[in-house]
C-alpha cells in the first residue's frame, strides 16, 4: 500500500475513514446551501449576514473551551461521537423541514448555527483525538493527513453537489440529505472491533485539570507561537465561504451552480495537500511557516484575478497551501503532546482555530460591504503573512540564528547560520517537557 494511505490497512481506521468522508459530504452540502441561501434569499447579497452565521456556527468553539477538552479526555470517544452525530442530524432535519416549507427566516438560520455550533465544539476534539485510539502511534501523524484527505474529498464533492441539487430542487432537501449522511458514522462506530482499540489514558478526577492543559501549552514557546499562527488563519484568512460565495455572485454575477464549482475547485488544491502531508513521516514547524506564507501569496493572486476562470484556476493553489498548513500544524500538535492531555490541547486549538471566526468572519463581511470582495481577500492574506513573520521572528530568537552573505569578497555584518542539530535539541526538549508533565500528573494524583 501506498505510504499515504498505510493507515487504511487498519480495519477501524478504514471503517472510520469512510464513515467520515460521507458524513463530511453532507457537512459541506449544507454548508454550502446555507450560505447560499442566507446570501440570496434571507438578506440582498448581505456578505456580512454570511459573517453573522458563520461566527454563531464556530463561536461556540472557543467559549466551551474549557469545558470540551476536559470531556474528550474523560468520556468515551465513541459514545461522545454517537452523541454529537445524533444532535448534528437532528438540526439538519429542522432546518431543513423549515427551509422546505417556506417557514425558514433569518433569525431562524442563526439560531440553528448556533446549535451546530454548540454541537460542533465537542464533536471537533473527540474527532481529532479518537484518531489516536485506532492507529499505533507511528501511524498517528500518517492518520491525521489521511483525517484532512476525508475532509477535503468531502469539499471536494459536497459544493458541487449542494450547488446542483440547490439550482434544481431547493437548498431544504440539501440540509434534508444532510441529516441523513450522520448515519455513515454511526454505522462506522457501532461496527468498530472494541478489541483493536488503543486503550485511553484518562486523567484522573481532580482539581486544576482544565487548567493543566493550559499551563502545558503555556510553557511550550512552539505551541504558542503555532497557536497564534492558527489563530491569524482561523481569524483572517478561512472565511471561504464569504470570499467565494461574494466573488461568485457580486464581482462575477454567477449563480450557485458556479458557487459550488469555485468551492470544489479551492477542494481540489485541499485534497492534493492533505496527500502530500499523508505521506510525509513527521511534521515539521518549517512546512507550517512556509505554507502559511504560499497562502497569504495565494489569496493576493486570487484578488488581482480579472475573471471568474482564473480566479477559479488560482483556487487549488489556496487549498494546497492553506491544508497544508493546517494539516501539520494539527499532526505536530498531537505527536508532540502526551495522550492523557491531548483531548484538552486539541480543544484549545480548535478553538483558536475556529474561535477567530466571531471576529474576522464578521470583519471580513463589513469589508466586502464596504471597499468590495477583493480586499476582503487582501486582508485575508495578511493572516497567512503576519503569521510567517511572526514564527520567523520567534524562530530567530530562540535558535541563536545568525545571516551571513558574502558580496564580492566582502563580508556584510549580518549572517545566517542554522545549526544542524538544531531539531535534535528541539526533540529533546520536547521530551523532557512530556516527561515532566506526566510526573506532575501522577504527583498530584
Amino acid at each position: 500500500m501506498s505510504s499515504a494511505f498505510r493507515s487504511l490497512s487498519l480495519f477501524n481506521y478504514r471503517l472510520w475513514f469512510a464513515g467520515a468522508t460521507v458524513s463530511n459530504i453532507g457537512t459541506w452540502m449544507q454548508r454550502t446551501a446555507q450560505d447560499w441561501v442566507v446570501l440570496t434569499q434571507l438578506t440582498h447579497n448581505d456578505a456580512g449576514a454570511v459573517g453573522v452565521t458563520m461566527a454563531l456556527q464556530f463561536g461556540p468553539q472557543l467559549v466551551l473551551l474549557p469545558l470540551t477538552g476536559l470531556v474528550t479526555d474523560r468520556v468515551d470517544p465513541r459514545r461522545l461521537l454517537m452523541i454529537t452525530q445524533i444532535a448534528m442530524a437532528a438540526l439538519g432535519l429542522g432546518v431543513g423541514v423549515l427551509t422546505v416549507t417556506g417557514v425558514i427566516q433569518l433569525w431562524m438560520m442563526f439560531l440553528f448555527a448556533l446549535g451546530l455550533g454548540v454541537a460542533s465544539a465537542f464533536d471537533a476534539p473527540v474527532r481529532q483525538t479518537f484518531v489516536g485510539s485506532l492507529v499505533p502511534a507511528h501511524l498517528l501523524s500518517n492518520a491525521v493527513g489521511l483525517n484532512g484527505t476525508s475532509f477535503n474529498v468531502a469539499r471536494l464533492i459536497g459544493p458541487a453537489v449542494a450547488g446542483l441539487l440547490t439550482a434544481a430542487i431547493g437548498a431544504g432537501w440539501v440540509f434534508l440529505i444532510n441529516a441523513l449522511t450522520f448515519g455513515a458514522t454511526m454505522v462506522a462506530l457501532v461496527r468498530m472491533r472494541s478489541s483493536e482499540l488503543a486503550p485511553r489514558v484518562h486523567p484522573p478526577k481532580r482539581r486544576g485539570q482544565i487548567r493543566a492543559g493550559f499551563q502545558y501549552v503555556r510553557g511550550r514557546s512552539d505551541l504558542v507561537v503555532l497557536f497564534v499562527m492558527v489563530f491569524l488563519m482561523g481569524t483572517l484568512g478561512l472565511n471561504f465561504p464569504i470570499f467565494a460565495s461574494t466573488m461568485a455572485s457580486t464581482v462575477f454575477h454567477q449563480g450557485a451552480g458556479e458557487f459550488g464549482i469555485l468551492s470544489s475547485a479551492l477542494a481540489i488544491g485541499s485534497v492534493t495537500g492533505a496527500l502530500l502531508a499523508a505521506r510525509r513521516e513527521r511534521p515539521r514547524l518549517r512546512n507550517v511557516v512556509l505554507a502559511s506564507a504560499g497562502f497569504g501569496f495565494a489569496l493576493i493572486a486570487a484578488a488581482l484575478m480579472p475573471t471568474y476562470l482564473l480566479f477559479g484556476l488560482v483556487l487549488p493553489l489556496i487549498g494546497i497551501t492553506s491544508i497544508t498548513m493546517l494539516n501539520n500544524a494539527n499532526a505536530y500538535v498531537q505527536t508532540t503532546t502526551p495522550p492523557a492531555l491531548r483531548g484538552r490541547v486539541m480543544a484549545l486549538y480548535i478553538a483558536v482555530l475556529m474561535g477567530g471566526s466571531p471576529l474576522g468572519a464578521p470583519l471580513i463581511g463589513w469589508v466586502d460591504n464596504a471597499f468590495g470582495p477583493r480586499w476582503g481577500l487582501i486582508v485575508g492574506a495578511g493572516g497567512g503573512l503576519i503569521a510567517a513573520a511572526i514564527a520567523l521572528i520567534w524562530w530567530g530568537r530562540t535558535h541563536s540564528v545568525r545571516i551571513r552573505y558574502r558580496l564580492d569578497g566582502w563580508r556584510l555584518p549580518f549572517s545566517f547560520e542554522v545549526a544542524a542539530d538544531r531539531e535534535k535539541a528541539i526533540d529533546r526538549e520536547l521530551a523532557t517537557t512530556e516527561i515532566a508533565v506526566i510526573e506532575t500528573e501522577v504527583q498530584k494524583s
